[in-house]
């Protein structure tokens, strides 16, 4: 492990495993090497979204053959929808903001080539203004200070509010420092303090906000502060969101220029500069002929300790290995799994797994008008905005001098999302559009659409059935079980071969780097599998998981 000194940056280093994957990917060394007589052996890849495309891309790479399969869109949650005929304007429908503390992520990000730039965040130089809009009444502010002050009180009760729950500055500063020895001695006194209890219960019991009314934890729920209000988040267990607020996922976010799809694209065509067993030039998209395979539709164990992948047509292959990236629940639903596979704990888990709501509604506009100074007030037209309405947050991305420009109307979670599931895309937007003219009066927002509005509802994706895991209280055990599972040398025979991948397993869901590290974890799995190790002078996650793993509770 390396140490940085406390003033370090903020990065996505435990708090629950303190293991660097930005250092373990940026060793000269690489990630390691299976023995010369596994090369070209298959690893069945179930999913390509960001997971699934790093675990075929490292597989490749030390010499293995992946065979990723895919029953939707190549980038799963990444995905990048473009508006008609314009070049390059996308609607991002999953992952659009990305902390700069997500190292492993960026890794991978640098290496495609894209670009990025801050994203428009509320109260942020990208976002240029911000208007906050609750029970009607307009706030309109470029930072923190210009709003009253209730919401710079309610600013400083958060902040009072974890530390004294949770000792927030010691517990950065070992993680600034990646003293992973003091790190875990603090974490792991938290975990068994709020795995049971929720966020509304850190927040509404912290002494801070004690002293302050009720319409504080209000505001806080409804408009929070970072990247909007937290109040969906509320019923989860408080962990998941110290986790969030302790790796710095909720600031310093960028949004990559162009679509982050551009990012799992990029890694399904890049040919690796250092190749094991496959010849100079080899890409994902070469070993496939440029397509994944279809779907599965089963998994069994084959003779030999094999398995057996049987995708949408019925065609079945014999692999040495299977990494199942896909949503946890697709393994008992639409996926027909040996029950023999899994530990029936580890099923519990997978079942138990608890997925939230998410929909946004998108339209491309003539040009960045909002930037327009309005002569009465001197103020922009129209702002980021966030709203106890409908719509909850609207986002405005600026595309550059003489392109369209692209809203996202509206974007909501949970109960907010399951208000637009069942509407087609024009009530949405209708809807979004009435909410907003009631903040902007004098703004006809849509003389200035052009082409067709995009909209997702996650949890209608039969892919998906969600937009991310949103653990509750008593789920740490659940969550322990998936993301150790990656260790089998103490695990049955028959159970032994198949691991799991992705952000719902993940510490972190619906932060991409608990995607790309569960997959880091998963390669050096299948490496184990295989008789392989890691480089020399080089650890991987499983080589230090005894030492510094997550910590166990009782039962």
């Amino acid at each position: 492990m390396t140490s940085a000194p406390e003033t370090g940056p903020v990065t996505s280093f435990g708090p629950d495993f303190p293991f660097a994957y930005d250092d373990w990917l940026a060793h000269p060394a690489g990630l390691g090497s299976v023995p010369a007589e596994r090369h070209g052996a298959e690893v069945a890849v179930v999913g390509a979204g960001i997971a699934g495309l790093i675990v075929a891309y490292e597989l490749m790479k030390l010499g293995l053959r992946p065979v990723v399969y895919e029953s939707g869109q190549l980038g799963g949650r990444l995905r990048s929808q473009p508006f008609e005929g314009a070049d390059g304007i996308v609607a991002e429908l999953g992952g659009m903001r990305f902390p700069e503390s997500s190292t492993a992520f960026w890794h991978y990000a640098n290496r495609v080539g894209v670009e990025s730039r801050p994203f428009p965040n509320p109260l942020t130089p990208a976002a240029g203004s911000t208007v906050i809009d609750l029970e009607g009444e307009t706030f309109y502010a470029r930072t923190l200070d210009d709003l009253p002050a209730m919401f710079r009180e309610v600013a400083v009760a958060w902040a009072a509010a974890l530390e004294e729950g949770a000792g927030f500055t010691a517990l950065q500063a070992a993680l600034r420092a990646r003293d992973a020895g003091r790190l875990k001695e603090l974490w792991n006194a938290l975990v068994p303090l709020w795995d049971e209890r929720t966020f509304y219960d850190f927040v509404a019991s912290s002494s801070a906000f004690r002293a302050l009314p009720f319409r504080h934890r209000e505001v806080f729920g409804q408009v929070g502060f970072g990247t909007g209000g937290w109040d969906s988040d509320f019923p989860n267990s408080m962990l998941e969101i110290l986790r969030v607020v302790l790796t710095g996922c909720d600031d310093n976010q960028r949004l990559v220029v162009g679509g982050v799809e551009r990012v799992p694209q990029g890694l399904w065509r890049r040919a690796p500069e250092r190749l094991a067993h496959w010849p100079r030039g080899t890409s994902l998209a070469g070993l496939h002929g440029g397509a994944p395979r279809p779907g599965v539709t089963r998994i069994a164990r084959h003779a030999g300790g094999k398995f057996a992948v049987t995708d949408r047509w019925g065609r079945a292959r014999t692999v040495d290995a299977v990494v199942a990236t896909c949503q946890s629940w697709l393994l008992t639903t639409a996926i027909d799994c040996d029950e023999s596979l899994f530990a029936q704990p580890l099923w519990m888990a997978l079942d138990r797994t608890r997925y939230m709501q998410s929909s946004k509604t998108f339209v491309m506009v003539d040009r960045p008008f909002w930037k327009d100074v309005d002569p009465a007030t001197g103020r922009d037209r129209m702002s980021m905005t966030l709203t106890d309405r409908l719509t909850r947050g609207t986002y405005l991305f600026d595309n550059g001098p003489g392109r369209p420009g692209v809203i996202c109307l509206t974007y909501s979670w949970m109960s907010d999302a399951l208000k637009m599931l069942p509407l087609p895309v024009e009530k949405r937007v209708d809807l979004a559009l009435s909410a907003l003219a009631k903040i902007y009066p004098g703004v006809a927002i849509r003389d200035h659409i052009i082409g067709d509005p995009i909209t997702v509802s996650w949890e209608s994706d039969p892919n998906f059935l969600g937009a991310f895991k949103g653990a509750l209280p008593g789920h740490y055990r659940y969550n322990h079980r998936m993301y150790g599972h990656f260790v089998q040398k103490d695990m049955a025979p028959e159970q032994r071969g198949i691991f799991l991948a992705g952000d719902d397993v993940s510490w972190t869901p619906a932060w991409v780097e608990g995607a790309v590290q569960t997959a880091l974890n998963a390669v050096w799995g299948v490496t184990a599998h295989f008789g392989g190790s890691s480089a020399p002078g080089n650890p991987g996650p499983g080589d230090v998981y005894a030492e510094i793993g997550p910590v166990r509770l009782p039962g």
